[in-house]
C-alpha cells in the first residue's frame, strides 16, 4: 500500500481533514498514517472523538505563550523524525496554519510531494489573514497535487504559474464533515433533545446571533470594537447574542472585561463540533472572522457578516451568501440590524447558493490520489 502522512494541528483543520481520512481508510490503496502536531491541544481532542481518529503521530509541540519562531521551529524538526522514519509517498496538509506551513517545508527538505486540501485561496494581502495568507502561499511552492475548492481558487494558482494538470477542483472537503454532523443529528432524537437541554437559556422568541472571533489581526482595539457591536446589538430586546470565547488571553480577557454580565449575552466555553453545528443551524445570523464558517454558513442557508477587511473566499461574498464588515462597532451594528429589521435583505442572503460545493471533495481527493500515486 501506498504510504500517506496526514498532517494537521488546529480544530478546523482536524474537522476539513476528517471526511479526507475516512475515504483513504475506505480506498483500501494506502497506508495513512495520522500526525497531529499539537496547535490546538486543548480543541482538538473531541474532534478526533468525533470521527473516529486515532493519530499515530502525536509531536505535542504546544507551551504556555508560545510564539510563531516556537511552534515552526518544534514541528519541522520533530515533523522531520516522523517523515525520515516513515518515508512516506506523500504528505497532505490542509489550508493555511503553523502546520501547513512547516509540513510543507518538512515534506520538501525531504523531496517528499506535498498534497495541499483547500489549496489556491488567496486575500491579496500578506497580512490579512496574517500568518495565514503567506502560509498559504509558501505551501503552495511545495506543493505538487493543488486540491482547489473552488474555480476562484484553481485560477489564483494558475495566475501563479502552477501547471494546469497539477491543479484539482474538488470543492471544500468542510462541507463533507457539516452534511455527516448535521444527518447525524437529524437522525437522533437524543441528541436534539441533549443539546436543546445544553442551550436551553435561550429564548426561542428573540433571534439568535452567533459571534466567534480569534483572529491575530484583531486583537487589542479590533476586539473592544466588536465587543462594543455585540453589546449594542444586545440592547434589543429581540435579540440574544452566543459567544464561544476562544481560549487565546488576548481574546478572552478583553471579552470577559467587555461583555460580562450583559443582558441576554451569553459567553460560553469553545463548543465541540457537534453542538456548535446544532447551534448554527439555530441561529438566524452568524457573525464571524472564521474562514470555515464563510463556508459552512452558506451549507446552513445563514447569512455570513465577516469580521475582517479581506477574505481568501471571495466566492461567498460574489454569490451574496457573506459580506465584509470589518471590526468598527457602527459598521458591525448596522449591517447585523439591516439583516434583522429588512426580510428581503435577509432572504438575499439566506437563500443565495453555496459555492463550497456537493459534499463530496474527499471522494474527488481520494480518487485522485488512486489515479496519480
Amino acid at each position: 500500500m501506498t504510504g500517506i502522512v496526514v498532517v494537521f494541528g488546529t480544530r478546523p483543520d482536524a474537522i476539513k481533514m476528517a471526511p479526507v481520512v475516512r475515504a483513504l481508510r475506505e480506498s483500501g490503496r494506502f497506508d495513512a498514517k495520522i500526525c497531529v502536531t499539537g496547535q490546538h491541544r486543548e480543541l482538538l481532542h473531541s474532534v478526533l472523538q468525533l470521527f473516529d481518529i486515532t493519530p499515530d503521530f502525536d509531536l505535542n509541540i504546544m507551551r504556555p505563550n508560545q510564539s510563531l519562531d516556537d511552534a515552526t521551529a518544534d514541528i519541522l524538526v520533530r515533523l522531520g523524525d516522523v517523515l525520515d522514519d516513515f518515508k512516506p509517498a506523500l504528505v497532505l496538509i490542509q489550508g493555511d496554519t503553523t502546520t501547513t506551513l512547516t509540513a510543507s517545508m518538512s515534506a520538501f527538505y525531504r523531496k517528499i510531494p506535498v498534497g495541499h486540501v483547500e489549496a489556491g485561496l488567496r486575500s491579496g494581502n500578506m497580512y490579512a489573514p496574517w500568518p495565514e495568507e503567506f502560509n498559504r502561499r509558501v505551501a503552495s511552492l511545495t506543493t505538487r497535487f493543488h486540491f482547489a475548492p473552488t474555480a476562484q481558487a484553481r485560477s489564483n494558482l494558475l495566475v501563479e504559474g502552477v501547471p494546469e494538470t497539477h491543479i484539482h477542483v474538488t470543492g471544500n472537503t468542510v462541507i463533507d464533515a457539516l452534511q455527516w454532523v448535521s444527518t447525524r443529528i437529524e437522525a437522533s432524537a437524543g441528541k436534539v433533545k441533549s443539546f436543546e437541554k445544553m442551550f436551553d437559556y435561550l429564548d426561542p422568541k428573540r433571534r439568535l446571533v452567533l459571534v466567534t472571533a480569534h483572529r491575530r489581526e484583531t486583537f487589542g482595539d479590533g476586539f473592544v470594537q466588536i465587543c462594543r457591536a455585540i453589546k449594542r446589538l444586545a440592547a434589543r430586546e429581540d435579540v440574544q447574542v452566543v459567544f464561544p470565547v476562544h481560549p487565546n488571553p488576548n481574546v478572552r480577557t478583553i471579552v470577559n472585561n467587555e461583555l460580562s454580565g450583559v443582558d441576554r449575552v451569553f459567553l460560553i466555553e469553545p463548543l465541540d463540533y457537534e453542538p456548535f453545528v446544532y447551534l448554527m443551524r439555530r441561529a438566524n445570523i452568524l457573525v464571524t472572522d472564521s474562514g470555515g464558517i464563510q463556508e459552512e454558513g452558506p451549507s446552513l442557508g445563514k447569512p455570513v457578516l465577516v469580521m475582517r477587511e479581506v477574505t481568501e473566499r471571495p466566492e461567498a461574498v460574489r454569490a451574496g451568501t457573506a459580506r465584509l464588515v470589518g471590526v468598527k462597532t457602527d459598521t458591525i451594528v448596522s449591517e447585523v440590524e439591516r439583516l434583522l429589521d429588512d426580510e428581503s435583505e435577509y432572504a438575499a442572503m439566506a437563500r443565495a447558493i453555496n459555492p463550497y460545493g456537493d459534499g463530496r471533495a474527499s471522494q474527488r481527493i481520494c480518487a485522485v490520489l488512486e489515479r496519480e500515486l
